[in-house]
């Protein structure tokens, strides 16, 4: 077997393993989805077809490589007549397709195996560290608490040392502006206010009464209002035709 069918090879291994896609749409579709990660397209294909792809790539934010294989070798490979458009979608499968083709022509495929094998790296890392978490999670770790030097040399710390505070340039606080009120605060209870209040007359304030001299409500005074005239008045029937009751 020679290295193009190694090639081809391993690209109908990817479609067996549900990491490759086949055709415009589909390519488009990952591509949008940030799941590409490598886009293979045919050397005989149109040049529509390989700006579409090149958008594609920008858009996935993934590499793109012209293979050395036409659309009915690609097809074949993927169980097609013709295919000039495929997207691996799996990082591991992509580094080893982009090997395969930098051993036909380093020159043309160094570069791109280069950032393949630099994602494959931080992707394998990222793995190890979300391993790691869900490991510190199921047996409750939590992170070492920062020591001080590493608290001041934090963005949050240096962000509250930026926060303004209630001091003049000169040092000395700031002083209430004219105009408001001198004396703020509650008056205590049973004081009272050294002028008359405003709108009542000129009458004083009376005083506020202690906290516990409030009297019972049976001991309350009752207040004082006019009599009732009908206080002992009989009481009226209710109903069609209401008449005061007779004496019997």
């Amino acid at each position: 077997m020679d290295r193009n069918e190694q090639v081809l090879s391993l690209i109908g291994l990817c479609l067996r393993g549900r990491n490759l896609e086949v055709g415009e749409e589909p390519v488009e579709a990952v591509s949008r989805a940030r799941d590409a990660r490598v886009i293979l397209l045919a050397s005989d294909a149109a040049e529509n077809t390989a700006r579409r792809v090149q958008r594609f790539a920008e858009t996935g934010q993934c590499v793109w490589l012209r293979v050395p294989f036409t659309k009915r070798e690609l097809g074949q490979a993927t169980g097609r007549g013709s295919a000039a458009v495929a997207a691996v979608t799996d990082i591991g499968l992509a580094v080893a397709v982009a090997r395969r083709l930098a051993e036909l022509d380093p020159e043309k495929y160094d570069e791109d195996l280069a950032k393949l094998e630099l994602k494959a790296k931080r992707a394998a890392e990222r793995k190890i560290e979300a391993a790691r978490h869900e490991k510190n999670l199921r047996r409750g770790v939590k992170r070492p608490k920062k020591t001080d030097n590493e608290a001041e040399s934090s963005p949050e710390a240096r962000a509250d040392h930026r926060k303004p505070t209630g001091r003049t340039p000169s040092g000395e606080r700031r002083t209430e502006k004219a105009g408001s009120r001198p004396d703020s605060g509650r008056r205590k209870s049973g004081e009272q206010a050294d002028t008359p209040r405003p709108g009542n007359g000129g009458a004083q304030r009376r005083p506020l009464r202690k906290s516990g001299s409030r009297p019972s409500k049976s001991n309350r005074p009752k207040p004082r209002g006019k009599a009732n005239p009908y206080a002992h008045s009989r009481p009226v029937k209710k109903g069609k035709g209401s008449f005061r009751k007779k004496e019997g």
